[in-house]
């Protein structure tokens, strides 16, 4: 049996009245590249924040390469690395300083921190203005930074929420092939972005979630066989809005009818 790095059973979280996420069941192998899709408001980052514990479900399990995510949380979140939807960036610090803080809360020495922070800045082209605080880096190079410290502890598993928000063309290629060497590594990516053409360029396998409920899970093949008709070869466009729902609005604005 192949080694599962993230699990959820029956996975609910309600806001007063409201089930943002309902029993949600998904397992994403260890080394896998996992597209997380759906539309807005599908219940993508609530999912993504009980996965990685910054929110407590209101029904259900999460475990985490074999831990409970209730019980051991603290050894789970070591495994793992987030860039999440607000990146809550430490503003007052420089990038070399907020890295090496990153790297020292997960455990690094002073040396590995250090040496880890000036290597990512090198990567990711943030190097050129040491003196620079975060305050006023461009938002591309915040989500720079945040994929910076996600990866800086080498974790097993990493989650991405719309990591390439922002970000220019030749950074966001940089950025690709970091990812696909990790997952050459065995390092887990879960991703959720609303531009399919990048999932379907890296993602190995997808699942879509519609209004808080799961609708489809498996590998691309799996998925377009799921919905295509003989002879068909779809686009995760074309399945995705299949397994959706296209919803298309049918009125027109009079300004422009």
């Amino acid at each position: 049996m192949p080694d599962i790095a993230v699990q959820t059973f029956g996975l609910t979280r309600r806001f007063d009245e409201t089930v943002a996420v309902r029993d949600v069941n998904l397992s994403v192998e260890a080394g896998r590249f996992f597209g997380f899709l759906g539309p807005n408001g599908a219940g993508k980052s609530t999912t993504i924040k009980m996965l990685t514990g910054l929110l407590a479900p209101s029904e259900g399990r999460v475990v985490i390469a074999g831990m409970d995510m209730a019980s051991h949380s603290l050894e789970a979140k070591r495994l793992i690395g987030v860039v999440p939807e607000g990146m809550a960036l430490m503003g007052r610090l420089t990038g070399f300083e907020y890295l090496r803080f990153v790297g020292r809360m997960y455990g690094l020495t002073r040396g590995q921190a250090e040496e880890r922070a000036q290597e990512l800045l090198q990567f990711m082209d943030l190097a050129s203005a040491p003196r620079k605080l975060v305050a006023d880096y461009s938002h591309g190079m915040q989500r720079k930074l945040a994929l910076a410290a996600a990866v800086i502890h080498t974790p097993r598993i990493l989650f991405l929420d719309e990591p390439f928000e922002g970000v220019d063309a030749i950074a966001a290629g940089t950025l690709k092939r970091m990812l696909q060497r990790m997952t050459e590594r065995g390092v887990t990516i879960f991703l959720t972005t609303h531009v399919l053409e990048i999932v379907e360029a890296l993602c190995s396998h997808v699942a879509i979630i519609d209004k808080g409920s799961l609708v489809a899970q498996g590998s691309l093949d799996e998925l377009r066989a799921g919905v295509a008709h003989e002879g068909e070869r779809l686009t995760l466009e074309q399945i995705f809005l299949r397994v959706v729902g296209e919803r298309e609005n049918m009125q027109e604005l009079s300004w422009l009818a």
